[in-house]
């Protein structure tokens, strides 16, 4: 009996154990930074209507994904190029994209907003606020302090710069978040454990 026990305690170790994370470069992750505001250059505003961030979590037995809005924000620009800026995301706006069942779709996204993910009635925004930026052809670095669940950390990624003038800015970036960093520990069921890893893709456009 101790060893059929032992066999199935090492069965579900394992399986928490192999998730996969989605693909994707993870962001370098350290405690949040102080942000200073650049002064002069342009300020364009986020079009938060072309603008877009979608998520991607991998479990045992598949994978989800979705969008969130983003609600609100502005960007920076000195000789045309992006040197700081912050924007603010709805996490009222979490939704699934792939199930199409569409009482599982919502038992999905009620799970999404709950106390053991993103608890939303208690934090129903997160924040970035970029604290660096570095320069290199059509990409840059970007470094910024992540408000989420109201947890802050510094996050760095690469961005690919798309357009960026005193009239428009484009960029896409595509990085992984460990979500345990702000709190999200919510491991799955016991036999469909869910990755540490969330894939971000952000689409963040900007005009005057």
């Amino acid at each position: 009996m101790k060893k059929l026990l032992f066999v199935l305690l090492g069965g579900t170790i394992f399986m928490t154990s192999c998730v996969d994370n989605p693909e994707g470069k993870k962001a370098e992750t350290k405690d949040s930074v102080e942000a200073t505001t650049p002064t002069g250059g342009a300020t364009l505003n986020v079009d938060t209507a072309a603008s877009s961030v979608a998520w991607l979590g991998n479990k045992i037995t598949g994978k989800h994904n979705g969008t969130i809005r983003i609600s609100s924000g502005a960007l920076q620009l000195a000789e045309g190029k992006l040197t700081g800026g912050k924007f603010t995301i709805d996490m009222n706006t979490i939704s699934n994209s792939d199930i199409t069942d569409t009482a599982y779709k919502a038992k999905l996204e009620g799970h999404l907003k709950a106390a053991d993910f993103f608890d939303v009635a208690k934090y129903p925004t997160a924040n970035f606020e970029i604290t660096s930026v570095k320069d290199s052809a059509s990409k840059i670095t970007i470094a910024g302090n992540l408000t989420l669940r109201g947890v802050t950390k510094n996050i760095t990624f690469d961005a690919n710069v798309l357009e960026s003038s005193a009239t428009a800015f484009k960029a896409k970036a595509d990085f992984n978040i460990n979500r345990s960093d702000w709190g999200v520990n919510y491991p799955g069921k016991k036999d469909d454990a869910i990755s540490q890893e969330i894939n971000l893709k952000v689409d963040l456009q900007a005009k005057p």
